[in-house]
């Protein structure tokens, strides 16, 4: 990772995706395997043990697993050969039920199913706190008067907390979109019809195994494997594109809302944030930079999954690695948008005055019968009703009465 995006991450979400955290997910699928396969039998139970005692991330040499996987084709090789390597250290015997019945793709893809479920849930802490500080602005300036903008000009007046919901609702959706794909999407990957069945004594035994591991690791077991069908995979990627993107659509009214002109809604204003090499008057709104730039990002990581899901038959050559390039790379930016937005979004700047100021610019220049039919502050207080409203229905309580 370049150190340009580094910044618009954060440092969980670089962890979650680190070279550390992959191996030890992987270990931990090959301690849940030999485990699983010694409760059906499938391996003596003493080569399970020194397996599953082996498979500790500290004993081995992260980045050299990670500078021969360039060579090996795939970080799972010379992971494989070093725990084999380690495990014969202690029982030569366990050595050759060590990866039995399985794939590097099946270590690698429950590999990344694990630490996607932590990105996940740190993506989930700071969008809730990105909705819940929206919903209280709204609560706040329910009725408060503001423009509302279309094609980038003045056209009536609504309030600031509809425009609050406006920015929220999206976000609600996108949780929900969210977490039922996950439901789906973080799932064990084990076996299948190419060679693997065949060591583990055929079907029946693959599937009790494939049953016991799920558990232990905690993801929904698939019933097969699904190393070229992507689709629910792919679409849980998809989930978190569109939430970047209405992030976006977010920072991209801050943006415009704060600019000195117009000084409306203001990131917050505090020593060293967003400021300038050589004007020291400038206040940049960094949140709204690294959220519009996950935004313009986005769509080519999506893009990238999309692409990616054109696999040949049954193993997939370039396809797959191509997607395991793009993943992290979302997911990332994304976490970065959520977290710079949840950050600045409790202290924004509200001049409600501003606002009042530049609906009475507007409506010294039109007609009395446009400023009542467009700018009347009955439209305000019927926008802050409905906002008050939309608030309800977004945190899931009854409906207030207009």
């Amino acid at each position: 990772m370049s150190i340009f995006e580094g910044f618009l991450s954060t440092s969980e979400a670089v962890a979650a995706f680190s070279g550390h955290s992959l191996v030890a997910a992987m270990l931990r699928f090959e301690a849940a395997l030999a485990q699983a396969q010694a409760e059906e039998g499938v391996i003596p139970a003493a080569a399970a043990h020194s397996i599953v005692r082996t498979c500790q991330v500290e004993l081995f040499d992260v980045a050299k697993i990670v500078r021969e996987s360039s060579f090996a084709g795939s970080v799972a090789i010379p992971l494989v050969k070093a725990l084999r390597e380690a495990v014969g250290l202690f029982n030569p015997e366990a050595v050759a039920w060590t990866h039995f019945g399985t794939t590097s793709q099946d270590v690698i893809d429950t590999a990344l199913a694990l630490v996607t479920r932590d990105a996940l849930a740190l993506v989930d802490t700071d969008l809730a706190r990105v909705v819940q500080a929206l919903l209280a602005l709204a609560e706040r300036h329910a009725g408060t008067p503001m423009l509302a903008r279309t094609l980038m000009q003045p056209a009536s007046v609504t309030s600031l907390g509809f425009k609050c919901v406006d920015w929220a609702a999206p976000l609600v959706r996108g949780q929900a979109r969210l977490q039922q794909a996950a439901a789906s999407a973080l799932q064990l990957q084990l076996g299948g019809g190419v060679g693997t069945l065949a060591q583990m004594q055929g079907a029946a035994p693959a599937a009790a195994v494939r049953a016991r591991m799920a558990a232990a690791l905690d993801l929904r077991d698939a019933g097969s494997a699904w190393h070229t069908q992507r689709d629910e995979w792919v679409a849980l990627g998809c989930a978190l594109g569109l939430l970047t993107g209405s992030l976006g659509k977010l920072a991209a009214d801050l943006a415009l809302l704060g600019q000195h002109e117009v000084g409306e809604v203001m990131e917050p204003s505090e020593p060293g944030r967003g400021s300038s090499t050589v004007m020291p008057h400038k206040h940049n709104p960094v949140a709204s930079m690294v959220a519009l730039a996950a935004a313009q990002r986005a769509p080519q990581r999506v893009a990238g999954l999309l692409g990616a899901m054109v696999q040949q038959h049954e193993r997939a050559l370039g396809a797959w690695q191509a997607e395991l390039a793009e993943w992290p790379s979302l997911w990332m930016a994304a976490h970065g948008s959520l977290r710079a937005l949840a950050t600045a979004l409790p202290g924004l700047r509200v001049d409600a005055a501003r606002m009042q100021a530049n609906i009475d610019r507007v409506c010294a220049e039109l007609p009395a019968q446009t400023v009542r039919e467009w700018f009347a502050p009955a439209l305000a207080e019927a926008a802050g009703a409905q906002a008050r409203q939309r608030i309800a229905l977004l945190r899931g309580g009854p409906v207030a009465p207009a």
